[in-house]
């Protein structure tokens, strides 16, 4: 309790990172539109004037890999070799094999077997009331940012700027609750002709105090733009890109623990995607049910087995019941074996370059039936409140 200070990152599109995951889902996406059936576990990583896909996938579908990838990069604004990495230019190598029959055995349903876990591990979800979306407002502040200088960019508002870029936010906390934000850091690719004063004018008018309301922003509040006064250098050409190495940006921006499992680029049997995603829900319904302040929900899985082996409920003492019944009230209301989770949020469809590009929490939930709090009320029936 008191007063602490928690701080949260995000990156852009064009962040050489987010670049090989937004590649890997829009490979995802490419075989769920053909083949709502097929089996993906798609790597991308991306270097100077290079692209590579591996990885395995078992579909029906006939996918031009190397198109895909292409599109994305154009699409993200990646298209003039004088960025060091373009769409046109780059080189594509696909290596893409077909899932393990050793993991197809226990991932596939049969007429004597239910569909089971397509790995181990275990799975986090997380919400808390900080913002509307139930988010983090760290994260929640640093997407915010980093989706407005794509946004200012593509408009052409702040027209020097290229399309990698990070962010972070630093909130003040005086007994669990966000007061203020203390610092904001956005480092933004741009054209060499702007001077750094510019830069600084223009992110601080049209992204900082267009994202953050005027309310949380104090006199003190510490402002870095582009702190190391240059960045022209940027995207694969700058640093090789990983799918898989921004799982916190990914999540809840270190607030919320994470199992260590990536998102992109999987379809939804693995539960590394599907299963974090309905632990985001349940959590998210236990908090707009007004149980809770903060809720983290816990999953366990085995490989082949569709019941998880274990199930964990933390409220960090803001719980109205307590955790235990908690427990029992998401056995009761939410499914939780694997092929159940995907039918329950219908997760068969093209939808994941979205949130590889956007974020996986918070958002449309039009789109993101993750995002849905339909049970709230139900769990409050349920719970006598």
């Amino acid at each position: 309790m008191g007063k602490s200070v928690f701080t949260s990152e995000c990156v852009t599109m064009g962040h050489p990172d987010k670049i090989a995951d937004q590649i890997s889902d829009g490979v995802l996406d490419a075989v769920m539109r053909e083949d709502s059936e097929g089996r993906v576990a798609a790597e991308t990583l991306v270097s100077t004037g290079l692209v590579v896909m591996a990885g395995e996938i078992t579909t029906k579908a006939h996918i031009d890999y190397t198109k895909i990838a292409r599109q994305v990069i154009q699409e993200i604004g990646y298209n003039d070799s004088v960025m060091g990495f373009d769409y046109k230019s780059c080189a594509v190598l696909v290596c893409y094999n077909k899932q393990s029959p050793d993991i197809a055995m226990g991932v596939n349903a049969d007429k004597d077997k239910e569909q089971g876990a397509g790995d181990q591990g275990m799975m986090f979800g997380y919400a808390c009331t900080e913002t509307e979306e139930l988010m983090p407002m760290p994260i929640s502040l640093a997407r915010k940012l980093a989706n407005r200088l794509a946004e200012v960019r593509e408009t052409k508002l702040i027209p020097y700027l290229r399309p990698d870029g990070k962010t972070q936010v630093s909130v003040m906390y005086d007994n669990e609750k966000p007061v203020a934000v203390s610092a904001v850091v956005v480092s933004t690719q741009h054209s060499p002709e702007v001077s750094q004063s510019q830069i600084y004018k223009d992110v601080l008018e049209h992204v900082v105090q267009a994202c953050i309301p005027k309310h949380l922003l104090l006199p003190e509040t510490q402002y870095f733009v582009n702190p190391t006064g240059r960045f022209e250098i940027g995207g694969p050409h700058g640093d090789c890109g990983l799918t898989g190495r921004k799982i916190i940006v990914d999540t809840y921006g270190g607030m919320g623990r994470h199992g260590g499992g990536a998102f992109s680029g999987k379809d939804a049997s693995k539960v590394d995607r599907s299963a974090c995603y309905m632990m985001r829900h349940i959590a998210k319904n236990i908090v707009a049910a007004k149980l809770a302040e903060r809720c983290e929900v816990q999953v366990a899985y085995v490989i082949g087995k569709a019941e998880p082996v274990s199930l964990k409920v933390y409220t960090f003492g803001t719980g109205k019941i307590s955790e235990e019944k908690l427990a029992d009230l998401i056995r009761k209301q939410f499914p939780l074996k694997p092929a159940q989770i995907i039918a329950y949020l219908d997760l068969k469809k093209p939808i994941y370059l979205n949130t590889a590009r956007f974020g996986h929490f918070g958002g449309d939930v039009a789109t993101r039936t993750w995002e849905k709090t339909n049970k709230a009320e139900a769990l409050r029936q349920e719970a006598g409140i």
